[in-house]
């Protein structure tokens, strides 16, 4: 049907996001590709695949295999399958490079997030992604980004209007409340690396989630009311609002998905079976 490119960075992506996203689109026919900074293959961060380094002995040789903490805040079993079967996919192996993206060969781009800093910041601050960005807006393309990767979207500014590609439209992304549950769980649990989960930590003077995702891309937006986080009145509102509870391929409930246009949002891992199939739906 379509062809969808993921830019990806060298390393530290979230593995649901990205192979959980590529299933379904695979198995409803879509063609996927693949963009790396230099054309290698991107690594997944291990810690969201292995659940190992997690738990307070998580630095410990050996004892680092007993996993917790990590159990619970790590990839879901399908997704963990799910990567598995990626990591052998030819397209995934042999990616572009960032530089030899084409968006006259694709018909849609999907970006992924990932929180781990050590990978994640040249991803979500390449220029060369943001005007890649900019051009899928302009084409009016289908574009969907999930939790860290609507920040790539919301730093991508159209030099035509000066502007966000994100202003005046409806998203979601990774709420402060889900971000800020996990990081003060792992400055526990992962004591000697305090804000594994924060990929941009405030400065001094800055309120406390001033460089949360939601934050930053709310003030890229027209208005504040347009990031969509539950609303409380939704019957499944505590079902989505968990940080525990995830969508699957057949319960589509615990995810929040926003559509505004060619361009679909998702908040995190928990949302993506959804986000794919909304995504898919809107190839056709």
């Amino acid at each position: 049907m379509g062809t969808v490119l993921i830019p990806l960075p060298a390393q530290d992506f979230d593995p649901t996001e990205v192979a959980v996203s590529w299933q379904v689109l695979r198995r409803l026919d879509h063609e996927v590709r693949f963009a790396t900074p230099v054309g290698a293959p991107a690594r997944a961060d291990d810690l969201m695949v292995t659940g190992r380094g997690l738990d307070p002995w998580g630095a410990v040789p050996g004892l680092d295999r007993l996993v917790l903490v990590g159990r619970v805040l790590r990839a879901d079993a399908d997704a963990r399958a799910a990567y598995a079967e990626l990591v052998g996919d030819p397209a995934f192996t042999d990616p572009l490079s960032w530089e030899s993206i084409d968006l006259d060969a694709v018909d849609a781009l999907l970006l992924p997030g990932g929180h781990r800093a050590r990978g994640m910041r040249r991803y979500l601050e390449s220029e060369r992604l943001q005007s890649v960005v900019v051009d899928a807006f302009r084409r009016d393309l289908p574009v969907a980004a999930i939790c860290h990767g609507v920040l790539l979207a919301a730093r991508s500014v159209d030099s035509e209007t000066t502007r966000s590609v994100l202003h005046g439209r409806r998203t979601t992304a990774l709420t402060w409340t889900l971000e800020s549950r996990a990081w003060r769980v792992a400055r526990v649990t992962r004591f000697w690396d305090r804000d594994y989960y924060r990929t941009y930590r405030e400065s001094q003077g800055q309120p406390s989630g001033y460089m949360s995702v939601q934050q930053e891309v709310t003030r890229a937006l027209a208005r504040p009311g347009d990031f969509v986080d539950v609303d409380r009145a939704d019957p499944e509102a505590r079902r989505k609002s968990s940080g525990r509870a995830r969508d699957t391929v057949d319960d589509p409930r615990p995810a929040l998905v926003v559509r505004d246009g060619n361009y679909l949002s998702a908040r995190w891992p928990g949302d993506v079976h959804t986000f794919a199939r909304q995504f898919a739906a809107m190839l056709r």
